[in-house]
């Protein structure tokens, strides 16, 4: 793909933060748009943003966890612009927990939305995408697919599974030959509502970390602009790259991980420990 204009992209997670970054960016392009959200005030701030640039655009209330809305969703995009290049699979949300504290249902709902939301966008997307002869799948998977965390088991697990589904995805693309690609993402910190509506429960104690007070100092590391990672995401697929690391922490984090295949356990932990102290008194 050499640009953006007079292409169709589908994004999930449009309401705000780097969705909604890369909703206005390609719309800038000249990309036709089919936003999604679970986050029907979001959703419509985003296309109301929209409507100073002359390309299509068509929204839809969309729980990415639920298969039979992402079937419908994927129909209409087709039927309302008659194709469909791009999918960002970029919905995501956060749960702070131990192992032992988490509930089957937090695992369960974070799962759902973070792992079966890319693999169901992925799946109904991708035969439409082989049919346009020029396509591209971006899921977003994160710094914590890299790198395992204390308090941060499911979370992990879902970007861990989001990676290995992604990069087998690629590989399969290549063998086909098909026109189609895709790329996985790996955000670190980026300036984004998901801590704010991450879910944080009372096994976070058992750690000495106050729930109330984590996600807040955890939005403190929370630095770089969304718009500045989506425009990164956008420049990785017009590259036609397998992976993006965004940010000096992704970075970082991923080359230690490399260097200290399990040593790099003791240095989350001990920075989880300092990370106590951002928490507000």
């Amino acid at each position: 793909m050499k640009n953006f204009k007079n292409k169709v992209a589908a994004i999930t997670g449009a309401g705000s933060g780097m969705g909604q970054h890369l909703a206005i960016l390609l719309a800038k392009a000249g990309c036709h748009l089919s936003i999604s959200d679970v986050n029907e005030k979001g959703l419509a701030e985003t296309a109301e943003l929209l409507k100073q640039y002359n390309v299509r655009v068509t929204s839809k209330k969309v729980n990415v966890a639920d298969r039979d809305q992402i079937k419908a969703w994927a129909e209409e995009t087709v039927q309302n612009h008659g194709s469909v290049n791009m999918i960002f699979n970029n919905a995501g949300v956060a749960l702070g927990s131990t192992v032992e504290g988490a509930s089957y249902e937090d695992l369960e709902w974070i799962m759902g939305i973070n792992y079966w939301g890319v693999v169901y966008g992925t799946k109904e997307f991708l035969p439409y995408l082989k049919k346009s002869g020029e396509g591209h799948v971006i899921n977003t998977s994160s710094l914590f697919g890299l790198t395992a965390q204390p308090t941060q088991s499911a979370y992990n697990s879902s970007k861990f599974a989001v990676r290995g589904f992604t990069e087998s995805l690629r590989q399969e693309l290549d063998l086909e030959n098909c026109g189609v690609s895709a790329l996985c993402v790996h955000p670190g910190g980026i300036r984004t509502n998901i801590a704010n509506d991450a879910r944080m429960n009372d096994s976070l104690r058992s750690l000495g970390m106050n729930p109330e007070k984590s996600a807040k100092a955890f939005n403190k590391l929370l630095r770089m602009p969304a718009e500045e990672a989506a425009q990164q995401i956008l420049d990785a697929v017009l590259k036609d790259k397998r992976r993006l690391l965004i940010g000096n922490d992704a970075k970082t984090l991923d080359l230690i991980q490399r260097i200290l295949p399990t040593g790099y356990q003791k240095i989350t932990g001990f920075a989880t420990k300092m990370s106590k102290r951002l928490e507000p008194k």
